[in-house]
């Protein structure tokens, strides 16, 4: 409890001054696992609507895949894009490796089955009765579809939560194909684990409070957003 204790007093302390380094890691932090969450969403959304609508030959495998997806160890998925990147790996020429670009891939990996999932059972929870209801009024496909959306909206904000939460406090993919470069790759999780190591236990509980701040204040803000929605 002191070491808590002590680095709730150095979390404050670091972020009262504007320590400089502190400040790059969480702002880094939050633009590799926003983008990699604002991905996840634009490929997980829309193919878990699709999922989640149609009937056809093999979709049970698929949803089932995404399901399984939705647990997949985030240290595999670091040594696939590893192995995809590096040197003499299919993509090697493009040189990501050890990027916040690379990250960024490894996080949308990892939170696209999420959402996808998510969203899945947030389509599929609505009344069936629903869609006859909207296509009886005269609507269109694409009108459909963006009721529908509109009517799933918490669970879709709920399935944006779950993506962002699961990459946001990764840490494996990340050292995996970030490095934990200073000034370049490092992040709250990865600079924790480095603390750790090197005997470090104040700043490393520091820069956990920090990371747990962080995600509690999205998560925060997207929830507002999803009870004001609740009674739209």
């Amino acid at each position: 409890m002191e070491i808590f204790g002590q680095g709730l007093v150095e979390a404050f302390r670091l972020l009262t001054a504007g320590d400089p380094q502190v400040l790059d890691i969480t702002a880094r932090t939050l633009k590799i696992s926003g983008l990699a969450t604002l991905i996840s969403v634009l490929i997980g959304v829309p193919s878990g609507t699709f999922l989640a609508l149609k009937n056809f030959p093999g979709r049970q495998l698929l949803v089932s895949l995404v399901n399984f997806g939705m647990g997949l160890p985030p240290v595999v998925v670091g040594l696939a894009v590893w192995l995809t990147f590096t040197r003499y790996g299919p993509l090697g020429f493009l040189d990501l490796l050890y990027t916040p670009s690379a990250m960024i891939i490894a996080q949308a990996i990892i939170a696209s089955p999420i959402v996808m999932g998510f969203t899945v059972a947030a389509i599929q929870s609505l009344n069936p009765k629903l869609h006859l209801q909207i296509l009886s009024l005269g609507a269109s496909n694409r009108q459909l579809l963006l009721l529908l959306l509109r009517e799933a909206r918490l669970g879709l904000l709920a399935a944006v939560m779950a993506g962002f939460g699961g990459v946001i406090s990764e840490v494996g993919a990340s050292i995996m194909v970030g490095g934990n470069i200073l000034g370049e790759t490092r992040v709250l999780t990865t600079a924790t684990v480095l603390a750790v190591g090197q005997g470090k236990y104040e700043l490393a509980t520091a820069l956990s409070i920090i990371l747990l701040m962080l995600a509690y204040g999205i998560t925060a803000l997207l929830t507002m957003a999803q009870q004001r929605n609740s009674h739209a």
